[in-house]
C-alpha cells in the first residue's frame, strides 16, 4: 500500500477570504441561514457543518445531521480541520488554516459572483493518504468563476478517527461492520449538498464528485459503494483509482491490537482517551488508517466490482500524472539528505519487491535513464499508479463512458525550487494546480491550464471532456495526454508503462 508520503495531494492551493462586498451573501439552509463573503469573481461560504461534531459517544459512530441554528451564522471562517499530525510538505501544512480537531466535519462552497440557478456543482475530495488534508487547503473560486460551477471542498474524518476497525465497534453497528467513518463522512455531506445546494445556485441534478489520490481513491470506492446510490451524476478520480484495500476482518484484527496497545479491551476504553493521546499512538509507521472491504459500505475490492459490473453507471473522467514515483523518490532520499545512488537503486528495488526483482531491474535498466532516481520514480509511476489506473479506465469502459488521461507538464514544480539532484517532472498532485485554476506560469503552462480547467468544467456540465481550442477528448482506449507543448491522443499507455509486468 502508498505511504502518507506519496498519497500526499500536492497543490499549493491555500484558501484566502474573498474580500468583502457590498453584496449580500445570505444564503437559507435547510438548517438555518449563513452569510459568506463576496469576492470580485466568486463568492465563498466556509466552515458550514454539513454532519455533527463526531465527539464523545459519536467518535467512531457514521455521521449524525447537524444541528439547527437561529439567526444569520457567520461563514468566512474555515471549520477546524479534522485530526492530523502536521504535514511537512513541499506545498506547505495540508491541514490548512485552523487547529485539527475532531469537531471537523465542515464543508466549503464557491460559487460565481453572479448568483444564477442551475449550475452544476463539483464536490472536491482532498487527498493525503487518508491521514492528512483539508477541504480548505483548497481554494474553489478561481474554478467556480471560470468554469461556471459551484464547488464544494470539505473535511472528513482521518486516521484512527475515519478508519479504526474493531470488533466492539462492528458489535455497536446494526449492520455489524466498523472502519470507513470517513468514507460515510464523504457520503453525508454529498447528500448534504443533494439537500442544500440548489440555495447557492447549484443543480443537485448535476454533481460531479472529484479527487485526487486518497481523494480520487474514495471517488472510486463510492463508485462502488450501494450506499452512494444518487448521491453524484459523474465522477473523477485523480491519482488514486483501483488500490487494493483490506478486509474487515484484517482490519478489526488490526484495530484490536491497536487498542491493547493502549491498555483498552472494549470501546468504552477507546473513548475516554483523549484525541491527542490517540492521535499520537496512531502514528505508528506500522498503522494503516485506510478504507476497509466490508461488505456494505464497500461490498468487493474496486477492481472486482468493476469487473463484474457492480457499480454506479456514471460517465468518469480518471487518470495519471506521468512521473508520479518521483515525488516519493525526492522525500525518501533526496529530501531527507540521502540522494539515490547507482549502487543502491538495485538495492531500493528488493527492498519493495523482493523475489520479482530481477525481473523488474531488467525491465527499468540504469541506462535507460538519467538518474537511479528517475528509474525509481518511473517503477513506482508504473506499479502503483499507471497500469491500476488504465486497468479501472478499461473496466468501466465495459459499461459507462470512460475517459483517460495522463498529465505530462515536465516542469510542472519547477516553481518551487525543490533542492533535489533530479528533475522531479509531472510528479503526484502536480495537476491540480491546473485544474483549480493557480498556475502563474509560462505562456504555454497557462493555456494548457485553462485547457484543463475546462475539460474538467464542461465534463461536471455535460459528461464531456472539452475545452475551447483544445483537440476532442476520444473515450478509453485513447488516452488524452495533457502537456504543454501539445496535447495528443496516446494509443500505447499501457505499452508505454510497462504494464504488461505489472498487471500479473
Amino acid at each position: 500500500m502508498l505511504t502518507g508520503a506519496l498519497l500526499l495531494s500536492a497543490a499549493g492551493l491555500g484558501a484566502t477570504p474573498a474580500a468583502a462586498a457590498a453584496d449580500d451573501t445570505t444564503v437559507t439552509t435547510r438548517y438555518g441561514q449563513v452569510r459568506g463573503e463576496a469576492g470580485e469573481s466568486a463568492n465563498a461560504y466556509l466552515g458550514i457543518p454539513y454532519a455533527a461534531p463526531p465527539v464523545g459517544d459519536l467518535r467512531w459512530k457514521p455521521p449524525a445531521p447537524p444541528e439547527r441554528w437561529s439567526g444569520v451564522r457567520d461563514a468566512t471562517t474555515p471549520g477546524n480541520p479534522c485530526m492530523q499530525a502536521n504535514s511537512s510538505t513541499p506545498w506547505g501544512d495540508l491541514a490548512g488554516p485552523g487547529t485539527p480537531s475532531e469537531d471537523c466535519l465542515y464543508l466549503n462552497v464557491h460559487t460565481p459572483e453572479r448568483s444564477l440557478p442551475g449550475r452544476p456543482v463539483m464536490v472536491w475530495l482532498h487527498g493525503g493518504g487518508f491521514t492528512i488534508g483539508s477541504g480548505t487547503f483548497y481554494d474553489g473560486g478561481e474554478l467556480a468563476a471560470r468554469g461556471d460551477v459551484v464547488v464544494v471542498t470539505l473535511n472528513y474524518r482521518l486516521g484512527a478517527f475515519g478508519y479504526l476497525a474493531h470488533p466492539g465497534l462492528a458489535e455497536e453497528s446494526p449492520a455489524a461492520v466498523s472502519g470507513n467513518y470517513g468514507l460515510l463522512d464523504q457520503q453525508a455531506a454529498l447528500r448534504w449538498v443533494r439537500q442544500n445546494i440548489a440555495a447557492f445556485g447549484g443543480d443537485p441534478d448535476q454533481v460531479t464528485v472529484f479527487g485526487e489520490s486518497a481523494g480520487g481513491g474514495s471517488v472510486c470506492q463510492h463508485l462502488v459503494s450501494p450506499r452512494a446510490a444518487g448521491l453524484f451524476d459523474r465522477a473523477i478520480a485523480q491519482s488514486g483509482c483501483g488500490f487494493p484495500l483490506p478486509t474487515q476482518q484484517s482490519q478489526q484484527r488490526t484495530g484490536a491490537s491497536w487498542a491493547e496497545s493502549l491498555g483498552c479491551a472494549d470501546v468504552a476504553c477507546l473513548r475516554s482517551r483523549p484525541a491527542g493521546e490517540l492521535l499520537a499512538a496512531s502514528l505508528n509507521p506500522g498503522a494503516r488508517w485506510v478504507p476497509n472491504v466490508d461488505g456494505r459500505v464497500l461490498p468487493l475490492q474496486i477492481t472486482e466490482a468493476l469487473e463484474s459490473g457492480r457499480f454506479h453507471r456514471v460517465p468518469v473522467l480518471q487518470g495519471t500524472t506521468a512521473d508520479e514515483g518521483r515525488l516519493t523518490v525526492a522525500t525518501t532520499y533526496d529530501l531527507a539528505g540521502r540522494p539515490l545512488t547507482a549502487a543502491g537503486y538495485p538495492v531500493a528495488v528488493r527492498a519493495l519487491y523482493g523475489d520479482r526483482s530481477d525481473a523488474i531491474l531488467a525491465r527499468y535498466p540504469l541506462t535507460e535513464y538519467g538518474t537511479p532516481a528517475e528509474a525509481l520514480g518511473a517503477i513506482l509511476t508504473d506499479a502503483q499508479f499507471a497500469c491500476s489506473q488504465s486497468r479501472t479506465a478499461r473496466l468501466m469502459g465495459n459499461h459507462t463512458r470512460s475517459y483517460q488521461y495522463e498529465f505530462a507538464d515536465r516542469h510542472a514544480m519547477d516553481y518551487l525550487e525543490l533542492p533535489i539532484g533530479f528533475p522531479i517532472g509531472a510528479p503526484h498532485g502536480s495537476e491540480i494546480r491546473y485544474v483549480f485554476g493557480g498556475v502563474s506560469g509560462t505562456p504555454a503552462q497557462n493555456a494548457l491550464a485553462a485547457k484543463m480547467l475546462g475539460y474538467w468544467t464542461h465534463f461536471a456540465h455535460t459528461g464531456v471532456p472539452y475545452a475551447a481550442g483544445a483537440p476532442r477528448w476520444n473515450q478509453y482506449p485513447k488516452v488524452q495526454v495533457l502537456a504543454p507543448e501539445a496535447i495528443t491522443a496516446s494509443t500505447t499507455f499501457p505499452q508505454d508503462h510497462k504494464c504488461d509486468l505489472w498487471n500479473q
